[in-house]
């Protein structure tokens, strides 16, 4: 969906976005002194393994469809599900489910969340793809697990990751990851980083707050 809206903004391809950004990112780590890793695996070179996966979960009875939306988990199936928030994550769950902030939009629960997304009847996305259900693109949740598994195996020793992820992300790629591989825990250690500070607030593209390598340097920092 950012791709798609950045598309837009800047007047070039979805695809051209997605190189723009992988290059600075690419040069970024140059300037860090950061060795590139074995393997930088694309989401959109593996959207079969996530159809595969997703497949998996369906096959198990752990899915159920919303018509014209998508193909979702029902995280009242998983057992412990949310277990990375911390020793108090079924209250934290609790109160999700009583509805804090939560729109349902036809889903069982408010923790539920979308493994494959039906692209809009009558509306042409730049980035989708056939599936046995429907066209459509994948929840960013499944990305992760899909090539993290090629890449990794079923079960892996750290997964790293920010902060923010400690509450929704990483709790869903649990989810889906130890559904499909009957392997628990999927991954053994987990480690999280925090944000960079700006003006008193985090640091995030969202709030318009973001000083990167290029605007350092402008300001004669080496």
């Amino acid at each position: 969906d950012k791709l798609e809206k950045w598309s837009k903004r800047e007047w070039i391809s979805a695809w051209e976005v997605a190189k723009k950004y992988e290059t600075i990112f690419r040069e970024n780590m140059k300037q860090l002194h950061i060795d590139e890793f074995d393997v930088m695996p694309r989401a959109t070179e593996h959207i079969q393994e996530q159809i595969a996966l997703v497949k998996i979960l369906e096959e198990k009875w752990y899915t159920y469809v919303i018509e014209w939306d998508g193909i979702y988990m029902d995280t009242s199936k998983v057992e412990e599900y949310g277990k990375l928030i911390g020793p108090n994550y079924k209250k934290r769950l609790e109160e999700l489910n009583a509805g804090e902030r939560v729109d349902m939009w036809g889903k069982k629960h408010p923790t539920d969340f979308a493994l494959w997304k039906f692209s809009p009847v009558g509306e042409k996305r730049q980035m989708e793809r056939e599936s046995p259900r429907w066209i459509g693109f994948p929840g960013w949740h499944i990305e992760c697990s899909a090539m993290s598994s090629k890449y990794l195996g079923q079960q892996f020793d750290i997964h790293h990751g920010g902060a923010d992820h400690i509450t929704i992300h990483h709790p869903n790629e649990i989810a889906q990851s130890e559904c499909a591989f009957d392997k628990h825990p999927w991954v053994k250690y987990w480690v999280h980083n925090e944000f960079l500070q700006v003006d008193g607030g985090q640091m995030s593209k969202s709030l318009g707050n973001v000083y990167s390598l290029k605007d350092i340097e402008d300001k004669c920092y080496s």
